[in-house]
């Protein structure tokens, strides 16, 4: 049964899980580096063993309220953290510490573009916790391992309001949020890595009511593709269970994406399911103004920020300015490579969104792996800009600078790949092309535009394209009279 665009409404909520980039673990001084051998990094506070206190780690504070800060949140002067219980392998002291009642963050806001239109999606609070192990449920013939490495590492979870009415409000919502965390430097955002997971909440309910449906929460996503195709399949799955006189119940579900449907994995726990009480080995976290202040200080200029000005300096496109601004590095790159190529910041623009976007993507690095500095892609726009090379040259000079050959204009001399701006060798090729391809001329002198398009063509050709493009363009038009 088709979804019903007109008679339901799905209601969408998300739970981030954003691991901060400190150095050791939220209560102890033990690492979070990735990749350890199973168990080296499980120090004693994280397994609890007897007589061990928990200490606050400053970063993991100090990176909560760089976000608050960036969402434009409420900052609370006191919060508590509190034990979550429940019995979990890899939780070895049957409880986590997390915050309930009086999270470090409250109430901020986010907004989001989809399909060209904005929407604001308000985040109820974000709150600092430990992470726990891992269950390996593959590595063991008939067992289970546990690896209690992660035990331990700082969270920030990140609750939204179930504002978002659509999988494409949900993955854009948790796109700028992935972004953001990135962007201020709390998160390394390494989906693959466990460091940014998403929990959804969906719900659907008939169209132009205020009533909430009932919820099922789809656990750990780490890819917005998945988060898509989850959260499609579980809006198909609750409309066609309720028009077939069916009921929702509460529920915790896992996708799996090898048949791209959702499973019930247990009942849906409320708060009062985990004997919420604060931690009595954790003194409440005070915050005062001038920490704020200070970490204030600290904080880069936000997205929105760079791409008005973006707009305003470079007379950008908002399009242009929203993909140069995807990460701090783009946009660093972007401003370093329009510093020194001095030129139209719209060229800079399209090579960096257009063959430097590509080819990393191609290639799967990240801006700062590029093998073309800002520099090295400024000395080839600067040929471009004064006609040294054509379009067309450029990206083969661009391809043989990415091979680590040289600047472009070393490429250029060795190659011997300078432009032909000379009137009358540009003339004697489009002789020869006009001899050659009478009837192409006939076409043209018939009214027939592509036919003189083909002789541009051909004139390119024959010049192994180095002619200049508007010369060439004059030049056919003098001599055909046209």
């Amino acid at each position: 049964m088709a979804f019903n665009n007109t008679k339901w409404e799905v209601v969408i909520g998300l739970e981030t899980h954003t691991q901060l980039k400190t150095k050791s673990k939220i209560f102890s001084g033990a690492s979070i580096a990735f990749g350890a051998e199973p168990n080296t990094q499980a120090c004693v506070v994280s397994i609890a063993l007897p007589g061990v206190l928990p200490v606050l780690n400053k970063e993991a504070v100090h990176c909560a309220v760089k976000l608050g800060l960036a969402i434009n949140a409420q900052i609370a002067p006191r919060s508590v953290f509190a034990r979550k219980n429940y019995f979990y392998p890899d939780l070895p002291k049957g409880y986590q510490i997390s915050q309930f009642e009086l999270p470090v963050v409250g109430m901020g806001e986010l907004t989001i573009q989809v399909g060209g239109e904005e929407k604001t999606i308000r985040i109820t609070r974000a709150h600092l916790e430990e992470d726990a192990g891992k269950s390996l449920h593959g590595d063991f013939h008939g067992m289970t391992g546990i690896d209690l490495n992660r035990a331990g590492t700082p969270l920030l979870e990140i609750v939204s309001e179930p504002d978002m009415r659509s999988a494409a409000e949900a993955v854009a919502y948790a796109k700028k949020l992935h972004e953001l965390v990135q962007w201020i430097d709390i998160c390394d955002g390494n989906m693959q890595e466990g460091s940014f997971r998403c929990d959804v909440n969906v719900s659907v309910r008939p169209k132009g009511s205020d009533k909430l449906g009932t919820r099922r929460e789809i656990k750990n996503l780490n890819s917005f593709k998945f988060m898509q195709q989850a959260i499609e399949y579980e809006t198909q799955w609750q409309i066609e269970t309720l028009e077939d006189g069916g009921t929702i119940h509460q529920a915790t579900v896992l996708f799996n994406p090898d048949t791209g449907e959702t499973r019930a994995m247990r009942s849906k726990e409320e708060a009062n399911d985990y004997r919420y009480f604060p931690d009595p080995d954790l003194l409440p976290l005070e915050i005062t103004s001038a920490f704020i202040e200070q970490v204030r200080a600290t904080m880069p200029e936000l997205p929105h920020a760079i791409q008005a000005k973006f707009e305003q300096t470079y007379g950008l496109a908002a399009y242009d300015a929203t993909a140069l601004t995807s990460s701090r590095a783009i946009a660093d790159y972007f401003v370093a490579t329009c510093t020194a190529f001095g030129g139209e910041a719209k060229l800079a623009a399209n090579w960096v969104m257009g063959s430097i976007a590509a080819k990393l993507n191609e290639e799967n690095k990240a801006i700062a792996e590029s093998p073309v500095s800002p520099e090295l892609l400024a000395g080839l726009l600067k040929r471009i800009a004064d006609n040294t090379i054509s379009g067309k040259i450029a990206k083969e000079i661009f391809e043989a600078m990415w091979a680590g050959e040289g600047s472009a204009d070393s490429i250029i001399d060795k190659k011997g790949l300078k432009q032909i701006s000379d009137s009358g060798a540009i003339e004697a090729i489009v002789e020869q092309v006009l001899v050659a391809n009478a009837a192409m001329v006939a076409e043209v002198k018939a009214g027939k535009e592509k036919a003189f398009n083909g002789l541009v063509g051909q004139v390119m050709k024959a010049s192994k394209g180095k002619a200049n493009p508007a010369q060439v363009n004059e030049v056919l038009k003098n001599k055909l009279g046209i």
